[in-house]
């Protein structure tokens, strides 16, 4: 897959500022964290409808871990998600409950012995999966898992690639080669602190990303 067709995920987002600062970047998806124990928790009582009202394009993500449905929702509607990551140990019948309502994100966190046969079950209720580098945690690691696990998935859900990308990681996902690679998730290697991104590196990182490609 060309890397302009990849979709661009930047999360953990939760300064007003610097989330209006990013609206010129060709970003495809924002995440916000909804999890208390992350330190890039968006706790603002402003809506994210307000603060992205300006956004063209740009898709809201709402992250959670092991949250009651009813709690999901609510922030779904408070929000105005377009759609929410499960990032914890959530079913498929709990993917199933929310599917009718906002699109459905569900994280995995990924290692050597990964069995993907344990996502048949989520195929029906998700639009997309993210795999992660596993951790003891529900948060990044900042690291990155070995991609070459990925050629181990034959399904035609379509998935994000999280964990570690950092602004030296171009090249990595140019040559890395799968037709249901959608998009990429950038985090924490983009930070200047928690929650805030730096703006010239991901403006840097995305246009030699596409640059590299188009000289293909």
């Amino acid at each position: 897959m060309p890397a302009p067709n990849l979709k661009i995920k930047v999360c953990g987002l939760n300064d007003q500022q610097n989330i209006e600062q990013l609206q010129s970047l060709p970003i495809n998806y924002m995440g916000f964290i909804f999890y208390k124990n992350s330190p890039r928790f968006f706790d603002k009582n402003i809506s994210l409808a307000q603060l992205t009202n300006n956004f063209s394009g740009i898709e809201k993500v709402g992250v959670f871990v092991n949250e009651t449905s009813d709690a999901v929702l609510e922030l779904v509607a408070f929000h105005q998600l377009d759609a929410v990551q499960l990032h914890g140990d959530e079913s498929s019948d709990f993917c199933a409950g929310l599917c009718d309502k906002v699109a459905v994100i569900k994280a995995f966190q990924m290692d050597d012995g990964f069995d993907f046969s344990a996502l048949r079950s989520y195929l029906p209720y998700v639009s997309y999966f993210l795999f992660d580098t596993a951790t003891k945690n529900y948060g990044g690691s900042g690291e990155q898992f070995n991609w070459q696990k990925m050629h181990e998935y034959h399904f035609d859900k379509p998935f994000f690639l999280s964990g570690g990308i950092d602004d030296e990681s171009q090249e990595k996902i140019k040559q890395f080669k799968h037709p249901q690679l959608f998009g990429i998730d950038l985090n924490s290697k983009f930070e200047t602190q928690y929650g805030i991104k730096n703006y010239n590196k991901l403006k840097n990182f995305i246009k030699k990303l596409n640059n590299d490609s188009n000289e293909q």
